[in-house]
């Protein structure tokens, strides 16, 4: 037997609480995986909350993200001993996640644990640090260099936001961070790298098609008008990663920016990169991050403390990542 936080639902209304579950519970896979930590990220708050239609079959466990040890396997690429990591592939909605002790999956979600990493790191970077990596791939694929100009980063306070703001700052980009908590978090950005620090309400606006050209590139996790502006200042030849909805899932925009200046609206997607391309985006970003980004992006929490984190994490309460210890 093994604790795992289990949600249920009653009379519409989503309840999580911390139970035991015993292995032959656990839906089908090759491996089964001793959990060493998972990690709350924004669709597990919506999932637990129960805000967002994230779960359709209960009971669920939550947890989009993990990082343990191999008990078992009947998959030759992986062996009783391995440290694996897994994020995405829609585990913690429709397949059981990593919020329990134990957790049994498909082979082929799995990632080996990169070199000079740890399961405690492996989470601090976690599905967020992932998709800032990504993001930060694709601009530079893009052509985007950092002699180029400014990068945006907005929702910046945010596990995507603040992982693409160290990296970014780390390749030599010059970064400008945008949140809706600078007074709380400004000097944490600049701590992170940010060279500048502005408020969501700059870019949460009616922008014009077109505006004065500011950025070389945009990393955002926001859409919406905060995304319609950021395309509307992006200046010519420039590229946007786009990766998340935090301020809704429209893009009141244009043609313009793409037609008259050549702007690259790049669509990112880590939930099922395929392997090769998320094996070396995790190398990448483990060799990328500093050691003080994991002192200072994320916080540590158990079980029992997840209803309450989620409540805070959709509600924009929370700032940098949050592991969760199993």
């Amino acid at each position: 037997m093994f604790d795992a936080l289990i949600l249920t639902q009653e009379d519409k209304r989503t309840l999580a609480h911390v139970g035991q579950l015993s292995t032959e519970q656990l839906p089908e896979g090759d491996v089964l995986v001793e959990v060493s930590y998972s990690s709350l990220n924004y669709k597990d708050g919506l999932a637990v909350t129960g805000l967002g239609k994230i779960i359709r079959n209960f009971p669920m466990v939550p947890g989009i993200d993990f990082a343990g040890v191999v008990k078992s396997s009947s998959d030759p690429r992986y062996q009783a001993g391995d440290e694996v990591i897994l994020t995405g592939w829609g585990v913690g909605e429709n397949h059981w996640g990593g919020m329990a002790q134990q957790a049994r999956v498909k082979a082929d979600w799995l990632v080996p644990m990169p070199k000079n990493c740890t399961a405690e790191k492996a989470m601090a970077i976690g599905t967020a640090g992932l998709t800032a990596m990504l993001c930060v791939q694709a601009l530079q694929q893009a052509g985007i260099k950092p002699e180029d100009g400014e990068i945006l980063v907005t929702g910046a306070s945010g596990g995507v936001g603040s992982v693409a703001v160290t990296l970014l700052a780390k390749l030599g980009y010059q970064v400008v961070a945008s949140s809706g908590r600078v007074a709380e978090n400004g000097a944490w950005l600049k701590q992170l790298g940010a060279s500048d620090v502005i408020d969501r309400s700059e870019l949460a606006i009616e922008a014009r098609p077109l505006e004065k050209q500011r950025w070389a590139g945009v990393v955002d996790t926001v859409g919406d008008k905060v995304l319609a502006t950021a395309l509307a200042q992006m200046k010519y030849g420039g590229a946007a990663a786009i990766c998340g909805l935090a301020g809704g899932f429209g893009l009141p925009t244009t043609v313009m920016p793409f037609i008259l200046r050549g702007v690259n609206l790049l669509g990112v997607d880590s939930v099922a990169c395929p392997f090769a391309k998320r094996q070396a985006a995790w190398q990448q970003v483990v060799e990328l991050l500093p050691d003080s980004y994991y002192s200072q992006a994320s916080n540590t929490i158990s079980l029992a403390q997840v209803p309450k984190f989620a409540q805070k994490i959709v509600k924009g309460a929370v700032t940098g990542r949050v592991l969760v210890k199993l």
